[in-house]
């Protein structure tokens, strides 16, 4: 049995602050997020969007990925984005 590892992308209702994180449990994690269950920036700028994630076996490989996104740019953030959900629909709805 694999276990899965997660780097995602959350945004604000108007898509104008982006999050990145990662997880072991991406379902159990997004609902914390728009439950603001968690203290701290995603509770303060109303981040309650998945809008982007990757999955990976290895959890070494997620947090270097994780360490990429969050130095890039916003540009290649939205870039990312735009790459697998061009509408920046919500995507929780679908993994739930």
């Amino acid at each position: 049995m694999t276990k899965e590892y997660y780097i995602y992308i959350m945004t604000n209702k108007r898509n104008t602050v982006l999050y990145t994180g990662v997880t072991n449990d991406l379902i159990r994690r997004v609902y914390e997020h728009k439950s603001k269950l968690v203290e701290g920036f995603t509770k303060k700028y109303n981040i309650n969007k998945l809008v982007y994630f990757e999955m990976y076996e290895n959890p070494s490989e997620a947090i270097a990925r994780e360490k990429q996104i969050k130095a890039g740019s916003r540009q290649k953030k939205i870039n990312l984005i735009n790459s697998m959900n061009l509408e920046w629909k919500d995507l929780y709805l679908e993994i739930v």
